[in-house]
């Protein structure tokens, strides 16, 4: 039995079973990043030694009866922009190479009093601004389907984490797509919950009206369970919904029958890969079989989605990364003869050629004269986005689509073009513009065995709705027997 195979609700078990300790999987996991990571590259800070001390120490404390957590002891990898005290936290990013935080965020203390156990923090694209995971400042994070693919972004060194079985599950972010896209590209399941459901105190800002925690898993199961661990209302959140908890593992109920799906056909145009949309076609088929009524739909609204969510995007990271001067914290430029030129120099040096080209974009947005041209603009169209989906939830209880128009594509083949990069958000972008949860399932592999993402988007806080339609198609198709990386190429 390879235990790095298992999910996180089968380790609970054989725990509880006294079939495994909470050392040996801890050791099975640090055994893996040892032989894995130097190809997959996916952690930025590795905690190996700390985890094996933690786990000794949980271990005791449970035997003791002083730990009841069904949890405790289960491993995982954080996304290097949520705050973790005392250990790096550096957004994959010059600007915070030698940054520690002085505090945990919410759902970092939620981790915590569960007692789970870090493996160490994940990369991503420098600030989560990237679709690929190569805006890092210190690597380049591989596919572990094909290494000489992109994870995805900007969740990248999450969702390779978890399909390389370094990590059980992770924590990503979504800002545009950040943990569906590269949980499309690598195979894995990926959450975006609904805006204000998870506290977004502690994760480093991008875009504040947008930007999302939510699990990467290796199945929907776990999805649910690490959504019960850090949902719910947090004071220290302005924008966390103050709402009654529940169990969301409650909902996977393996029965869809009478379920209405909508499948809006402008996620089907131009751009979409035909093996992509052959997958998809398929997926519809399995969730007709399984009793749910599937009809074609139209979303117009979802044309102006991509161009209004990068000018709110961009506006939010100009206003967000400006606190990023060489003054408080952070890199500050060693050459410089006054305030203007250290601030000049330091942001320069700092910040990466991505992270620069959106704080001008989102500056001149924001600027006197283009303000109501274009920020103001997109705002307005925001509203329409989510009144379109609000009517469409008059009628389906799930929208589907394809997660990404493409599979995971070549490092370097779409560095030189930033738009290019920014199409491969357009699947997913409009959800975080309505605020709305979705989630990405493998849905199968193309002609190069390369994974293949299928998206449900609900309601508001209609997590139960998309969890159980997702688990239900997980349940008949069973990806993960059939398919598993292949670690192949690597000449990168």
């Amino acid at each position: 039995m390879d235990i790095t195979e298992l999910t996180v609700h089968e380790l609970a078990q054989k725990i509880e079973n006294k079939e495994l300790t909470i050392t040996e999987i801890t050791k099975a996991y640090v055994d893996r990043i040892n032989e894995k990571e130097q190809d997959v590259q996916a952690f930025v800070t590795t905690l190996t030694d700390e985890a094996l001390k933690s786990a000794k120490t949980i271990e005791e404390r449970k035997a003791n009866g002083e730990i009841k957590s069904q949890f405790a002891g289960i491993p995982i990898g954080i996304k290097d922009n949520i705050c973790t005290k005392g250990i790096k936290t550096t957004c994959s990013s010059k600007m915070l190479e030698n940054f520690v935080a002085p505090y945990n965020a919410t759902v970092v203390e939620k981790l915590n009093d569960e007692n789970l156990i870090t493996l160490g923090k994940l990369n991503m694209d420098e600030f989560a601004m990237g679709s690929s995971t190569e805006t890092s400042y210190f690597k380049k994070t591989k596919n572990p389907w094909n290494l000489n693919t992109v994870p995805g972004g900007s969740s990248g060194g999450s969702a390779a984490a978890v399909a390389a079985n370094l990590v059980p599950w992770a924590l990503g972010s979504d800002t545009g797509g950040s943990i569906r896209q590269p949980a499309s590209l690598c195979g894995v399941v990926g959450l975006k919950p609904t805006y204000g459901l998870v506290s977004r105190y502690g994760l480093v800002a991008f875009a504040s009206s947008l930007d999302q925690i939510g699990p990467i898993t290796k199945d929907v199961k776990d999805s649910a369970i690490l959504l019960n661990i850090i949902s719910g209302h947090d004071e220290k959140d302005s924008t966390s919904a103050n709402l009654p908890k529940k169990d969301y593992t409650k909902a996977l109920k393996n029965d869809i029958k009478g379920l209405k799906i909508g499948v809006p056909k402008q996620y089907f145009g131009e751009g979409i890969n035909s093996e992509v949309k052959a997958k998809i076609e398929e997926a519809i088929q399995k969730y007709k079989e399984l009793g749910a009524i599937v009809e074609e739909c139209s979303l117009d609204i979802a044309d102006y989605a991509l161009a209004t969510y990068y000018i709110i995007a961009c506006a939010e990271a100009s206003s967000n990364l400006g606190r990023f001067d060489g003054i408080r914290y952070g890199y500050r430029a060693e050459n410089y003869s006054n305030l203007k030129e250290l601030f000049k120099n330091s942001r320069s040096e700092g910040f990466g050629d991505e992270v620069k080209r959106r704080i001008i974009l989102g500056t001149y947005v924001l600027s006197s004269g283009y303000y109501d041209a274009y920020y103001k603009k997109a705002n307005q169209v925001r509203t329409l986005v989510k009144q379109a989906f609000d009517e469409a939830f008059e009628k389906y209880d799930v929208l589907l689509t394809p997660t990404s128009p493409t599979v995971a594509f070549e490092i370097g083949s779409k560095s030189n073009n930033p738009l290019e990069l920014y199409l491969a958000d357009i699947c997913t972008v409009s959800i975080n513009i309505a605020g709305l949860p979705g989630i990405s399932i493998p849905c199968g592999v193309d002609s190069n065995g390369m994974p293949i993402g299928m998206q449900l988007i609900g309601n508001s806080f209609a997590e139960e709705t998309i969890l159980n339609a997702a688990y239900t198609y997980e349940q008949a198709t069973n990806f993960r027997e059939k398919y598993k990386p292949t670690f192949k190429g690597g000449a990168q």
